[in-house]
């Protein structure tokens, strides 16, 4: 048993993660009031040995946000503008082309790109960006839409969302991003994101999704006015979706970034806090292989700590993220594969750059780029 959790009042959820044995929401909710932040570590950081064994993973990718012009007011988001605003954009189709095939000479194997809901683009320009993107490389994986763009893509198309799903698909979505989960119980959603989705329209979006065939990631956004027992809540659903599907791939929490918004925080979420989140939701989220320390929202120094509390995945390389610098984040716009590497390799574990399903593409076995230095190009699906 792990020193840290031999004299801790934890030691029975120890046991039980050893065992192999599903924590309860109970247990969820004592691990995030436990003050003995080192013995929950143990723990998440038993289930990711479990899972995953040593490795840690990142993935070469580039964000696109076709437009920040948004139908919806939600209090808590930063980057939506209506049309009337100065500092609002619309990407012509010929833009987002260009920045893909920019990104494609360094080596990006996934572009990233969601959007606010449009008013006026039609469901043709959806289309026609993937059918755009697809004939630029064939292996380039595109991972696009929240559930509530799905949602709006649906209303625009008149059609049923299964069926859209299946044009989206056709025309070479690959995956759906995580994004706009937020939290989940009635009485948070509509403190911060009036008018959106509800719980049960995110997750029924996903799973008509998996029942496609298709994968997704998932996400939770806390330290706003949820409380500790409406997190638990918020994984329990993504738990049971996971369990009926299986079409989760990953999972990111996501820190709320207090600044440029309408919902004010005094206590915006700390280091302490970013870490028990993500060891709870490994420990909790025992059907899922990965968990993301987001280093946008984090700082890449942290997320790198959080490779120690359960996480296994850094999340990209990004080159352009609006979202949360829009909401006062002070991260960088972009890291390095060298950075990315090195912050890996000083966590213990081993480097893996992977794809948009977390498989592997290349294993940093022995070679490690010098930091500081430019990556240079890197041959897509390149396998080392």
């Amino acid at each position: 048993m792990h020193y840290f959790v031999q004299r801790s009042d934890l030691r029975d959820l120890y046991e039980k993660t050893a065992a192999g044995e599903r924590i309860s929401d109970a247990d969820a909710l004592r691990l995030f009031e436990s003050r003995d932040l080192n013995a929950v570590g143990a723990i998440a950081d038993l289930a990711r040995q479990r899972r995953v064994g040593n490795r840690a993973s990142y993935i070469l990718n580039r964000y696109i946000n076709y437009s920040n012009y948004c139908i919806l007011s939600c209090q808590f988001c930063s980057f939506a503008r209506k049309k009337r605003d100065a500092d609002g954009f619309q990407l012509s189709l010929e833009e987002i082309v260009e920045k893909a095939r920019e990104a494609l000479k360094l080596g990006i194997t996934e572009l990233h790109i969601v959007g606010g809901l449009h008013p006026s683009l039609p469901f043709t320009y959806y289309l026609e960006m993937l059918r755009a993107l697809r004939a630029l490389d064939g292996r380039l994986q595109l991972k696009c839409f929240t559930a509530i763009e799905v949602l709006h893509l649906s209303w625009l198309a008149r059609k049923p969302v299964q069926e859209t799903l299946r044009e989206l698909k056709a025309a070479g979505l690959d995956s759906l991003t995580g994004g706009g989960a937020e939290i989940f119980r009635k009485e948070v959603r509509s403190a911060i994101a009036l008018g959106k989705e509800s719980a049960e329209e995110y997750l029924d979006v996903h799973r008509q999704w998996h029942q496609l065939g298709g994968r997704s990631t998932c996400t939770m956004l806390y330290g706003h006015v949820e409380t500790l027992a409406d997190r638990v809540d918020h994984l329990r659903r993504l738990r049971e979706l996971q369990d009926e599907t299986r079409g989760f791939v990953g999972f990111v929490p996501l820190p709320y970034q207090p600044e440029n918004n309408r919902i004010p925080v005094s206590h915006p979420p700390t280091g302490y806090d970013a870490l028990r989140t993500i060891a709870v939701s490994r420990i909790y989220l025992d059907n899922f292989d990965h968990i993301t320390a987001y280093w946008v929202g984090l700082g890449l120094k942290l997320a790198q700590v959080a490779l120690s509390y359960g996480a296994d995945d850094l999340h990209g390389t990004i080159l352009e993220e609006h979202i949360f610098h829009m909401a006062g984040a002070a991260t960088p716009q972009l890291q390095t594969e060298a950075a990315m590497v090195k912050a890996i390799r000083e966590a213990g574990r081993i480097p893996v750059q992977r794809d948009t399903f977390y498989q592997p593409v290349k294993v940093w076995e022995d070679s490690v780029p010098e930091a500081g230095t430019s990556d240079g190009p890197t041959p897509p699906y390149e396998h080392a």
